[in-house]
């Protein structure tokens, strides 16, 4: 690690999942977990994905240490029926069942054509894409979502009734890397709202309402007791509807709204659940697929459009993985801190 002129340090990607395995290890999570935990919020943080990377450990460790989640869980799976996967996560972290899972899922949609993985009782505290980008790198079409803490409202109301529920995409492109987008149904995520906050600027127009249901550009208003709103109103508004029918009702898992952990002062993470289709596209002889999905990419590129998603992430990952992941030197000695 080198300290730079602008009072931060680069870290190599390996040290910085070390550093994180020994903080979810020392909060509760079993060695087995936190390998997986830290992967992920290191990729996020590697990739530029902020509001998913290291921002988030402080809220992993006050719900580890509210008892809220069982860092050492063991997943338990169902199978469920050819081409359907049950996941018992038992109060533990999305990311370890779905590792458990995956070996089954694969087995049934390379078999069937398609398979269906519902993970229920689940705590996800992170990006989606991490889940699906692996999946997509194997020459599979992966599609996921999941509920959370409800924090967004209805148009035309100050109730909020569902969560920021993200919906994933990823597929195999011949001769590059996957096609992945990652987004919330909500104009903003609670992530990026929570960032804008801290930093102290305003959210664009829309993005959400006060305690007093009244429009707001203010994060710090939205979040003392307001809402965020859906992205393209009523539209936007049925995709999260989909993702609550999807990523809880399919799964087993709980509803946004009834997300409730106010016995557990601290505790940030959502329990509800989470949904996955992966679809083998090369099945019926369609082994064209992923160039044709090339094609169809290069054809954007070449109209002019604006970068697709993924692309600035992986840019990201490249000079992160050639320069070293940069942390502000106050972020990185409070890693130090909570891994000792």
């Amino acid at each position: 690690m080198i300290e730079n002129p602008e009072d931060s340090i680069r870290i190599s990607f390996s040290d910085l999942k070390l550093l994180l395995v020994k903080i979810f290890v020392r909060f509760g999570v079993s060695e087995a977990n936190a390998a997986i935990l830290a992967e992920n919020c290191a990729g996020c943080e590697r990739d530029g994905s902020m509001s998913h990377g290291v921002f988030r450990i402080p809220g992993y460790v006050a719900t580890l240490r509210s008892g809220w989640v069982d860092g050492k869980a063991v997943p338990t799976i169902e199978d469920g029926g050819e081409a359907f996967v049950r996941v018992d996560a038992r109060n533990g972290f999305a990311q370890p069942a779905l590792a458990a899972a995956t070996p089954l899922l694969i087995e049934k949609a390379s078999r069937c054509g398609a398979a269906v993985l519902a993970i229920r009782n689940s705590h996800h505290f992170s990006a989606l894409w991490p889940d699906l980008e692996p999946l997509a790198r194997k020459g599979f079409v992966a599609l996921s979502m999941v509920s959370g803490l409800a924090c967004v409202a209805p148009p035309g109301s100050a109730k909020p009734i569902m969560g920021t529920n993200p919906i994933a995409f990823a597929t195999p492109v011949a001769g590059a890397d996957p096609f992945v987008f990652d987004f919330a149904t909500s104009a903003m995520s609670n992530g990026d709202l929570r960032i804008a906050a801290r930093e102290g600027h305003n959210v664009p127009p829309g993005t959400g309402v006060d305690a007093e249901g009244l429009l707001s550009e203010d994060p710090k208003r939205i979040l003392a007791g307001g809402s965020l709103l859906p992205f393209g109103g009523h539209k936007g508004f049925a995709l999260s509807l989909m993702v609550e029918v999807l990523a809880s009702a399919l799964t087993g898992g709980q509803f946004s709204t009834e997300v409730n952990f106010s016995a557990h002062p601290g505790a940030e993470t959502p329990k509800t659940g989470q949904a996955l289709i992966l679809i083998d596209p090369t099945c019926g002889n369609n082994d064209a697929f992923a160039s044709r999905v090339a094609h169809l990419i290069e054809l954007v590129r070449q109209s002019g459009g604006t970068r697709l998603p993924s692309d600035r992430r992986y840019r990201t990952r490249a000079a992160s993985e050639r320069d070293g992941i940069r942390l502000s030197a106050s972020t990185y000695e409070q890693l130090r801190s909570f891994a000792q």
